[in-house]
């Protein structure tokens, strides 16, 4: 592949993708510009999509698709891709940020253990993405986790020494 287009709204893609083609002495050249797939691929031989423009393209150009990020993460590493975590300021109070984990985690439990309210966020998120309800449950259960366990710690430590190069420079909190 001589150039991949990539997106101007997601550095934390980038850098993974960057990443890998490195893992593959890859070296394309880089070019970045608005996420549209077709002026993308008008201009360059592959395309960075991510979120919902990923999940459309998918489903009207399943064959252009060549590479899901997380999945070859995994695959290179061994450990899960962490895509976002909830952040905070350090002067923000203990209190405040608690309780916002708190919310976020019954939430979860909710989600996990009640079978009424994950049919019904499996039913949105299937309307939203257009894709079938058997994709967005495997989606669910198999390939997303909405907790930030001891795993994915090492998979995000790793990202960010790694894919980031921030050797130690990142120290975490948890509520645990």
């Amino acid at each position: 592949m001589r150039d991949i287009a990539l997106p101007s709204d997601s550095s934390t893609s980038k850098s993974l993708l960057k990443w890998i083609l490195s893992q593959y002495s890859l070296d394309p050249r880089l070019v970045e510009m608005g996420p549209d797939m077709e002026t993308m691929l008008g201009s360059c031989d592959g395309a960075l999509l991510i979120g919902n423009r990923a999940l459309s393209a998918s489903r009207t150009n399943h064959a252009l698709i060549q590479l899901d990020l997380g999945a070859e993460w995994s695959k290179l590493t061994g450990l899960p891709m962490v895509f976002g975590v909830f952040a905070a300021r350090r002067d923000t109070p203990i209190e405040l940020l608690r309780e916002a984990h708190d919310d976020m985690v019954r939430q979860y439990n909710l989600f996990e253990n009640n079978p009424d309210v994950r049919s019904a966020v499996i039913d949105e998120a299937s309307q939203i993405t257009g894709f079938h309800r058997d994709r967005m449950a495997t989606y669910f259960d198999e390939e997303v986790s909405n907790l930030l366990d001891e795993k994915s710690i090492v998979g995000l430590n790793h990202f960010l020494d790694e894919a980031c190069n921030l050797k130690g420079e990142t120290t975490w909190f948890r509520f645990d």
